[in-house]
């Protein structure tokens, strides 16, 4: 027997004895199993834990039968609406680099940048993917310029591609109608702007987006409510860094004012700007009427009107 052979052979009878003990118990020899509950591995025998902590690499929910399974199975990210193609297609990186971060030669930069360009062609291969693509982005810019969560940019795309789906476009621009769909997404959500912020952010005018939004809302059948006056008072008194004890007491003041009816036909933000104003005379922690106007984006003379509004309600309460 050569040497070589002798070398194979005695390397294979190690390669036989490691799996073995690492199948047996290094105490008494007897089998190890696997405790998926607890992660770890112990003896059977002596109960022994030869190992502990281990990783579970299986999924992180439970199937029950083969249908439950195949349901939940997924391979990747999660798929949004936030994205023209709702995030399945290919992106390559822009960074010419390898997976170990080394830089590419220049036949391989040159690869990659036609494989990009062919890829951007085949993402968006008609007008609706292209239309689709430059609307989800507006509708992300305005978000991130408005401070919104993601639920609204999701509940925003969603409106929007509701509205190309059912043909709403032709006549309008996408601009516009890409805002009116942020506008009533952060009115269904609870989180509200005015329609100047809107407007602050936006590539198109006012009266456009007021058009628009009616439009929209209306084709669409889409449920949504007057704004509250008390969902701007959280923001405005953040901003102002005003109390706590001030912000409960411009709630009160908005409450009192339903009750005495003087909402009806009133600017929800400037009933709200005027209740902050107002109570943060009322605890002593003074602000000015230009800080909150230029916080709210609203006049001063809509907020001294207001403001006289939301005292008189109180003391008609008081004194009844």
């Amino acid at each position: 027997m050569s040497e070589s052979t002798r070398t194979r052979a005695r390397s294979t009878v190690e390669s036989e004895t490691d799996e073995q003990s690492d199948l047996t118990c290094p105490e008494c020899g007897g089998n190890l199993v696997a405790d998926d509950a607890r992660g770890e591995t112990v003896c059977d025998g002596c109960g022994l834990v030869v190992d502990a902590d281990e990783i579970d690499r299986g999924p992180e929910w439970r199937a029950f039968d083969s249908k439950e399974k195949d349901e939940k199975s997924r391979v990747g990210a999660p798929t949004t609406n936030m994205m023209h193609d709702k995030g399945l297609s290919t992106n390559i990186d822009w960074r010419d680099k390898d997976a170990y971060g080394n830089s590419l030669s220049s036949n391989q930069r040159e690869k990659m940048q036609r494989l990009r360009k062919w890829n951007e062609r085949f993402r968006t291969r008609d007008s609706k993917e292209r239309n689709l693509k430059q609307a989800l982005g507006e509708i992300d810019r305005m978000a991130s310029a408005l401070g919104l969560p993601e639920n609204v940019r999701e509940t925003a795309s969603v409106i929007y591609r509701r509205a190309l789906d059912e043909d709403l476009l032709p006549g309008r621009s996408i601009e516009g109608v890409s805002t009116s769909a942020v506008y009533a997404a952060a009115r269904q959500a609870g989180v509200p702007r005015s329609l100047d912020e809107i407007t602050d952010v936006s590539r198109v005018g006012k009266d456009e987006i007021a058009r628009t939004y009616r439009y929209v809302v209306r084709e669409l059948g889409l449920e949504v409510k007057p704004a509250d006056p008390e969902s701007y008072v959280p923001r405005f008194a953040s901003d102002l860094d005003l109390s706590e004890e001030a912000e409960h007491r411009a709630r009160e003041l908005l409450t009192n004012a339903k009750e005495q009816g003087v909402h009806s036909g009133k600017s929800p933000v400037g009933l709200a700007a005027a209740a902050v104003y107002a109570a943060s005379l009322l605890t002593n922690e003074k602000t000015t009427q230009a800080a909150v106007s230029e916080v709210a984006d609203i006049s001063e003379v809509t907020i001294r009107n207001r403001y006289h509004e939301l005292l008189e309600a109180e003391q008609g309460i008081a004194m009844a």
